[in-house]
């Protein structure tokens, strides 16, 4: 978003909030406690009462961010593969997790570019211009964010969730509601994440087999294996150019 679409949008969500303020100021002065705020609320005029209503919902959605980062976008797939990749290791706090997550969101932002940008085009640019209502510019916001998911969501987790609402019949993807895409798409990112964190997992694994067979055929069996395994395990992960390779695998499993 540009920041002088910021800045309108800023304007207009400001305006509600100093009409709220300056009832909250003129309800002190008349008279104190809630009692002459709704006083002033039941004598507001209704276009009043809508842009303090657009408030609350906006401050709502606000709170609820990291709730909608996590099951909207493809956050949990990029930090879930990103903690397997750590624990394939076997480094524990190494990276620390603010940095896996600090990465994770840096992806998240790549790969949902493309579909942010369309909401952008279809949903925000034209309301913050006034040619769209506030519920025809969330109906075109959902659209690009709904088809994201529907691309990732396997066929039979969409079905399982129609049948879990009780639909007689399954509509066309598009028509899906959110009650039914948002969940199918969360148990899909979680399924291919755990695929993805296996694959990594496999030639760590093998790394500590080879290592734990060698030393108990030497006879050392008093040293630890993961004294032995952990360098190789960086070094193989290092002269693969490992978090490239990852960062790509994560990035076109969305395409």
């Amino acid at each position: 978003m540009r920041p002088g679409e910021m800045a309108h949008r800023a304007v207009g969500w400001g305006v509600p909030v100093m009409l709220v303020a300056a009832g909250c100021g003129t309800a002190t002065a008349q008279g104190s406690g809630p009692g002459a705020i709704m006083q002033q609320l039941n004598t507001a005029q209704p276009q009043e009462l809508v842009g303090v209503l657009r408030l609350v919902i906006g401050l709502a959605v606000l709170s609820l961010a990291p709730a909608l980062l996590m099951m909207l976008t493809a956050f949990t797939r990029i930090i879930i593969v990103l903690s397997f990749m750590r624990g394939a290791m076997g480094t524990q706090t190494i990276p620390p997790s603010s940095v896996l997550v600090g990465l994770g969101l840096f992806l998240t932002f790549f790969v949902m570019y493309p579909t942010w940008d369309e909401i952008n085009r279809q949903a925000v640019k034209p309301y913050s211009e006034g040619k769209l209502s506030y519920e025809q510019a969330l109906e075109r916001g959902m659209r690009p964010l709904q088809e994201f998911m529907i691309r990732q969501t396997r066929d039979r987790d969409l079905v399982l969730f129609v049948q879990l609402a009780g639909m007689k019949q399954e509509p066309p993807k598009e028509e899906l509601p959110l009650r039914v895409v948002a969940p199918a798409f969360m148990i899909s990112e979680l399924r291919t994440a755990f695929e993805i964190g296996i694959v990594l997992y496999v030639p760590f694994l093998v790394i500590d087999l080879v290592v734990a067979s060698t030393l108990m055929s030497m006879g050392m069996m008093m040293v630890p294996p993961v004294m032995i395994s952990l360098p190789l395990k960086l070094l193989l992960f290092v002269m693969a150019d490992g978090w490239a390779l990852l960062a790509k695998s994560v990035v076109l499993s969305f395409r």
